[in-house]
């Protein structure tokens, strides 16, 4: 939101962004950089992710996350789930202890119960106010998300995003950011992670739809602007991370500002929320 201060926010992204940076560099996988980082993201209570979410219209929280390894397009998610600490390990446990790529709602739920994920104290409670933020803010903010797009040592990517979803939203709604292709991609080429209103990304094809346009000879920056020129054209607001193979990274949204930071071998350490 124009005129807001994110100094605290920013800070946090660059002590992220220099941890996941040195995890790599220690040898560190892409799934498990993305996995960590977007974890720390959900628990430190700051965005609108895992413990900064806000209710549905029935009055309790309902989380979405997805995570990707490029490699081999192995990808898990979960949808409208309620009752975790960090949505985004299900998602991972989905992926690797299921043959399923999607949980949703009760039977998400129950999956992280028995395979031993952290649960909340104290219920909703534990979710509803991110650390300094009142519930005007919340309001005005209307909805977040975040995410994560890493390129390891040995040349693969992976991508993970994670939300509470858009303020006051009907009860069981689900936007990108579960959708493996809209919400999150990562193939041999590149990783996409995507924020913003998720109906319209999810009409404009998304993460995927930007691998499409560089696989097909686009640049990064031209097909994610391709993508939010359509997002755009929808009536929708966005942002977009992606890396590539070669260690390109992208960032970029049509919205007021989009909170962000990148760091890596071709990457000087950059932190920002709005231009300039």
């Amino acid at each position: 939101m124009p005129g807001r201060d994110y100094a605290a926010t920013e800070a946090h992204l660059r002590e992220l962004a220099e941890a996941s940076e040195a995890r790599l560099a220690r040898g560190t996988c892409a799934l498990d950089v993305v996995e960590i980082a977007v974890a720390e993201l959900e628990s430190c209570g700051l965005y609108v992710a895992g413990k900064g979410s806000a209710p549905n219209s029935a009055g309790y929280v309902e989380l979405d996350a997805s995570i990707m390894h490029g490699p081999d397009r192995m990808a898990g998610a979960v949808a409208a789930i309620t009752g975790v600490v960090n949505p985004v390990c299900v998602a991972r446990g989905v992926m690797e202890k299921t043959p399923h790529v999607m949980l949703t709602g009760k039977g998400a739920a129950n999956f992280a119960r028995e395979a031993g994920f952290e649960q909340v104290s104290g219920g909703d409670s534990y979710y509803v106010l991110p650390v300094g933020v009142t519930a005007d803010d919340i309001s005005e903010q209307k909805h977040g998300t975040v995410g994560a797009v890493a390129l390891d040592n040995a040349g693969q990517l992976a991508a993970a995003t994670s939300t509470g979803g858009t303020f006051m939203k009907l009860e069981g709604r689900v936007g990108d950011t579960p959708l493996i292709g809209p919400g999150t991609w990562a193939d041999d080429a590149v990783a996409i992670s995507c924020t913003g209103t998720g109906e319209h990304i999810i009409r404009s094809g998304g993460a995927i739809a930007v691998a499409h346009f560089h696989a097909a000879g686009a640049s990064l920056r031209e097909a994610i602007d391709r993508v939010l020129a359509e997002i755009k054209r929808l009536g929708g607001d966005a942002g977009i991370i992606a890396v590539t193979r070669q260690g390109e990274v992208a960032m970029a949204y049509n919205s007021d500002g989009m909170k962000r930071a990148a760091l890596g071998k071709n990457q000087p350490l950059y932190v920002a929320t709005f231009d300039g």
